[in-house]
């Protein structure tokens, strides 16, 4: 990364950090070997996965068992959706089945909730407030006996937004079992870890997932946690590999990382979350000041330490970005742009925004090396962006 750059997207990537670079690193040459199999070289391999699942389960609270390695969120997404509804439908026969979500879910659930919906799958969409919070009586009152999953995330990955995923999961499940259902209760993490409590047996869940690369590990390692008893229908059949749940040779490297990523993150995490949301303070107040008709998108204080989402009137997030980036500061939009149109984020049209606020919204999300000079120089950046961009 440029030294000059200040990094502002820790919410859509983070670099690998030279702890986990380190501890990875002999795993692509001197430890090569392919945990499958039965010699030396292959016990190292055996043990370097096995050490990095308990690291793992430590942080989930769960059974080294019940963690399974995967590609990547989405991958981590798609089998706990597509893997128990399937599973499911084969034991239930013929009859219609029910899965609830949120509104405001990352893609890598709303579009693959969508194909289930397409394959017969009945869905209710659960609105959000003016906040981005799931209204978890809501769940409940929509679970039917035929439901059989329900997946709201944990913190939102636009607005930083945050749900009471153990109400939730205790509500609806509550009222499942006095319909004569068994549904199972899933939540996308990905945004959580390392700044919010990973307790899957506090949350009530039955499946959790993660990705490596929010947490300084690499892109294309991610985890799904699966309580034992959750029926699942892999995605991918092979070597049956990760108890025959992800088959495919282990990406121990990736493994490692992410196992020396998520101890870290969640050793760190108080001190992150403490640090990340004075700059995040630092940063609105500082906006709001000079320019304050800004709106801030998400819940005052049930939200993530790291991210701030600002609507500008009268602007596009685009053109603030490009000004952003013209002085070397990367943030987000909250739309998504193509060569024919601004597409708002549905998060925020979910949340009641207009579109025109919508397409005017900007995320900036902290990370460990963010400093104040950072928050200082963001403060300075964008009211003058938008100044200008507002008397063009």
């Amino acid at each position: 990364m440029n030294d000059q750059m200040i990094y502002m997207d820790h919410a859509a990537t983070t670099p690998v950090r030279p702890e986990v670079f380190d501890a990875m690193q002999p795993y692509f040459s001197e430890r090569f070997g392919n945990p499958s199999s039965l010699y030396g070289l292959a016990q190292e391999s055996r043990d370097a996965v096995a050490e990095s699942r308990e690291r793992v389960a430590a942080v989930l609270n769960c059974r080294t068992s019940e963690v399974v390695f995967t590609g990547n969120g989405t991958e981590s997404n798609n089998t706990a959706l597509k893997g128990v509804a399937a599973a499911m439908r084969a034991g239930e026969g013929s009859g219609r089945l029910h899965i609830i979500t949120s509104a405001i879910e990352h893609h890598a659930v709303l579009h693959p909730v969508e194909q289930l919906e397409r394959d017969g799958f009945e869905v209710t969409i659960v609105p959000v407030d003016g906040y981005g919070r799931v209204d978890p009586q809501a769940v409940a009152d929509a679970v039917q006996k035929n439901t059989v999953l329900v997946s709201i995330m944990l913190a939102n990955n636009e607005v930083g937004t945050t749900q009471d995923v153990a109400r939730i999961s205790s509500l609806a499940k509550e009222r499942s079992a006095d319909l004569g259902g068994q549904l199972k209760v899933h939540t996308d993490a990905a945004q959580a870890a390392g700044k919010m409590p990973l307790d899957t047996k506090a949350m009530g869940v039955d499946l959790l997932s993660l990705t490596g690369h929010k947490i300084y590990a690499p892109k294309g390692v991610g985890v799904l946690f699966v309580k034992r008893g959750t029926s699942l229908e892999p995605l991918l059949s092979g070597g049956g590999q990760e108890r025959q749940r992800r088959s495919g040779t282990e990406n121990v490297p990736y493994i490692v990382a992410m196992g020396t990523a998520l101890e870290l993150a969640e050793a760190e995490r108080e001190e992150f979350v403490s640090r990340t949301a004075k700059l995040r303070d630092m940063i609105e107040s500082g906006i709001i000041e000079q320019l304050p008709d800004t709106k801030l998108n998400g819940h005052a204080s049930q939200r993530l330490s790291n991210i701030t989402n600002l609507s500008f009137p009268g602007v596009q997030g685009e053109p603030v970005l490009l000004g952003l980036d013209f002085q070397e500061i990367a943030a987000s939009s909250g739309s998504a742009c193509s060569s024919a149109s601004v597409e708002p984020s549905h998060v925020l049209m979910a949340m009641g925004l207009s579109e025109e606020m919508a397409v005017g919204s900007v995320r900036l999300s902290l990370g460990r090396e963010s400093t104040e000079a950072d928050a200082r120089a963001t403060i300075t950046a964008i009211p003058e962006i938008v100044t200008r961009l507002r008397s063009m």
